[in-house]
């Protein structure tokens, strides 16, 4: 990329206000230049300054008004205004300080993008044009040009270093607003994913709360059907009991569902699954599908930080219901609250001769994926009959 397809950017950026600005530059450079040349130069006037002619108005012209493109061309204007500016020294005419091609060098400066380095070439157009107006002042004036060296070399040299500054501190700005961009891509990826984590948090919550509740239906169906001729009011408390499971669990469904598909819940916030508050709960359900629950607990019951206290009721949920499904018709369910962490335990009878899950089992993976991201274990085996599931969860949260 060259300098030449940055400058139409930067003159695009505001074409109007832009070409309005180039043109007044251009004007005062141009007025600054017929009031140089009509002085004899800087400082006192010399003999024979004040007269203008035509051929000395046109050259200054040429050595200013390309201003005008700069922003376009500012390499080419810098050349043309310099070769205009040796132009008018070499025919005689005294200006000590080259206006046109200081303002075109602060461009040329000023328009280089980054990745473009100032080469050798540059430098040698910059410094041939500087030599060449020399050499045209001291053979016009056959003396050294001591104050156009000082004049119109300071002014270059301030022309330059102006642009390089200029140059970087737009450089500054776009790396500065490129990081907020990135920044802002990042926090919202952060988000989005943060989001995506959530939803499958809730997904997972969701097909626990459903799996237990269908398999808890499937005991109660199973055991309404089994006692119907013989205990025919005790199955209608079953059927009653499976209705009340099913009406709460499809309202949880349409909770759950209804939260994802809005996006977050009326205040923004994604309402929790139950946690160990509702064990009662849980345990009295099994009790009335038929399963003998006994239930123990011992420390200083402690407060569980939100996720601790959802993967503590998942995993004894999930413990219940494989209970239910494959044990004898009762369990025992043990919580101890030690100093750092919770300790679930649940044991119950085993049907003869069915082997042990210890690891298999969408459900075991489950409540063992829940202990581990929490930083906990969670330990599943079977032996003399019975299988028992032991798990340690840290507190995670403030504790009281």
């Amino acid at each position: 990329m060259s300098t030449t397809v940055t400058a139409p950017r930067l003159f695009a950026a505001r074409p109007r206000s832009g070409l309005l600005l180039d043109v007044a530059i251009a004007v005062a450079a141009f007025g600054g230049t017929l009031a140089l040349l009509r002085h004899g130069g800087i400082g006192p006037a010399r003999p024979g300054s004040g007269e203008l002619d035509l051929v000395g108005i046109a050259l200054a012209a040429c050595s200013t008004m390309p201003l005008i493109a700069s922003r376009r061309f500012p390499l080419a204007v810098f050349v043309a205004t310099g070769v205009a500016s040796v132009a008018l020294a070499g025919l005689g005419y005294r200006i000590d300080l080259l206006l046109g091609p200081a303002v075109a060098l602060y461009l040329v400066a000023a328009s280089r993008e980054p990745e473009v380095a100032w080469t050798w070439r540059s430098a040698a157009t910059v410094a041939g044009l500087l030599g060449a107006y020399l050499v045209a002042t001291a053979t016009a004036q056959r003396a050294l040009p001591d104050t156009e060296l000082l004049h119109t070399g300071l002014a270059w040299a301030v022309a330059w270093f102006a642009g390089e500054r200029s140059r970087l501190r737009r450089e500054q700005i776009a790396d500065l607003n490129a990081r907020a961009h990135r920044v802002e891509r990042e926090a919202e990826q952060e988000r989005l994913l943060a989001v995506s984590e959530e939803r499958a948090r809730i997904a997972r919550d969701l097909h626990d709360s459903a799996g237990h509740a269908i398999n808890v239906i499937a005991v109660r169906a199973g055991a309404a059907r089994l006692r119907h001729h013989e205990e025919p009011d005790r199955s209608l408390v079953a059927l009653q009991a499976i209705e009340e499971v099913a009406r709460e669990t499809a309202g949880e469904i349409d909770q759950i569902v209804g939260t994802l598909r809005e996006r977050g819940s009326a205040n923004g916030v994604i309402e929790a699954p139950s946690g160990l508050a509702s064990l009662d709960t849980l345990i009295t359900r099994h009790r009335e599908a038929g399963i003998e629950v006994a239930f123990g607990e011992s420390g200083t019951p402690r407060t569980l930080g939100a996720a601790a206290d959802q993967a503590a009721y998942r995993i004894l949920q999930e413990a219940l219901t494989n209970a239910a499904r494959h044990g004898t018709g009762s369990a025992r369910v043990h919580i101890a609250f030690d100093d750092d962490s919770v300790g679930l335990t649940v044991n119950n009878p085993m049907r003869a001769p069915q082997p042990a899950p210890s690891s298999g089992g969408h459900g075991l993976i489950g409540m063992r994926e829940r202990a581990t991201l929490l930083g906990g274990t969670l330990e599943a085996n079977g032996a003399d009959g019975q299988f028992r599931v032991r798990a340690r969860i840290p507190y995670g949260g403030p504790q009281g």
